[in-house]
């Protein structure tokens, strides 16, 4: 799930990026009832990040209930479901590990890639959890962005306001 807060901080990415949507998370079902990504700990502070859990009625998208979205769905086998359950809730487990990774989502603006071990930004985390369960994300560029993650399906489930989205998926 692609998504635009309206933030002070997201809006500064979306004028430097030039992109329409500047975060990304990462649903195990349609339902988005639980969404993993690296993002705001504190829905108040966009300096603090980490790997957190975020859901349409939880933390920073119950805060800024004007997000839109755009929801995509990733065509998977059984076993890379399978592994990507296993490494989002190793992650989970061990979440204490992970830091958010500022500096390389400051440097990405200037085309500069910068990684560092277990700190990631919410695109970073997006292509390393996908990768690491094995589903092909060669057409993903190094330097992440969340509609680079279009290149991986067609298949637009919704698009428009997240409050909304239940609404939609009750519908179908």
């Amino acid at each position: 799930m692609m998504s635009q807060t309206g933030t002070i901080l997201s809006r500064t990415i979306k004028f430097v990026s030039g992109k329409e949507y500047n975060h990304i998370s990462l649903s195990l079902n349609e339902c988005l009832d639980y969404m993993y990504s690296f993002g705001r700990k504190n829905p108040y502070n966009p300096f603090i990040g980490s790997f957190v859990t975020e859901g349409i009625d939880i933390g920073t998208f119950l805060r800024f209930k004007d997000t839109k979205c755009r929801v995509i769905r990733i065509d998977i086998t059984d076993l890379q479901y399978e592994m990507l359950c296993s490494n989002i809730y190793d992650m989970i487990e061990n979440k204490d590990k992970y830091k958010y990774n500022l500096i390389g989502l400051f440097l990405a603006a200037f085309n500069i890639d910068m990684n560092f071990d277990n700190k990631y930004y919410c695109s970073q985390f997006v292509k390393y959890i996908l990768n690491k369960s094995d589903i092909d994300v060669s057409s993903i560029p190094n330097i992440a962005h969340p509609t680079d993650f279009m290149s991986l399906s067609s298949d637009i489930m919704y698009e428009g306001l997240l409050r909304d989205y239940s609404k939609c998926y009750i519908k179908r």
